[in-house]
């Protein structure tokens, strides 16, 4: 019998950490983003999921926090941050980032997802690993973003900039 089951913000939380690279790096702040508009969908075949899907509102993003830097992060700059991070992205024109795994594989404590990213407009194989203890399910991913024409934000000529590897991370608990 195939199931599907929604999961969103009410079940989780679905964020994005960022570095900091460049010669002045040590001034940057590495930020956390979270989401507040995501929606995903786990198929099933009886028990065993088949297919996976995640579609992320890019305009709801927000800044958690800022970690390093000279000074703490203040409140105008974390929307300063997410002014330029939403220009990074295009938002305006891909309102949406979206994950669809067609391959499912059990391995050790949870499943490996293969499918498609879609970022900026630009679909790229991506495979997530994710553990899944009881009705938890969570998992990390390292994004290369100019693997999808993503041109991190950066300031002083490039001297400090974000980094161009961050990680989207996923923990939700999935009614079954």
């Amino acid at each position: 019998m195939t199931r599907v089951i929604g999961i969103g913000p009410d079940d989780g939380e679905l964020t994005l950490r960022t570095g900091v690279a460049g010669r002045a790096a040590r001034t940057g702040h590495a930020l956390t983003i979270g989401f507040d508009d995501w929606h995903g969908e786990v198929t099933f075949d009886d028990e065993t999921p088949v297919a996976v899907s995640l579609r992320v509102d890019v305009e709801s993003m927000q800044v958690r926090s800022g970690e390093g830097g000279l000074t703490p992060m203040t409140a105008p700059e974390r929307l300063v941050a997410r002014t330029n991070a939403l220009k990074s992205l295009k938002s305006s024109k891909f309102g949406e980032i979206v994950f669809t795994a067609d391959t499912v594989t059990a391995v050790d404590g949870g499943y490996r997802l293969a499918g498609s990213l879609t970022v900026c407009g630009t679909a790229r194989p991506h495979t997530v690993e994710v553990t899944a203890d009881g009705t938890t399910v969570s998992g990390e991913s390292t994004v290369t973003q100019t693997d999808f024409g993503v041109k991190p934000y950066s300031l002083m000529m490039g001297a400090l900039k974000v980094a161009d590897d961050v990680v989207v991370a996923l923990r939700a608990t999935v009614a079954q």
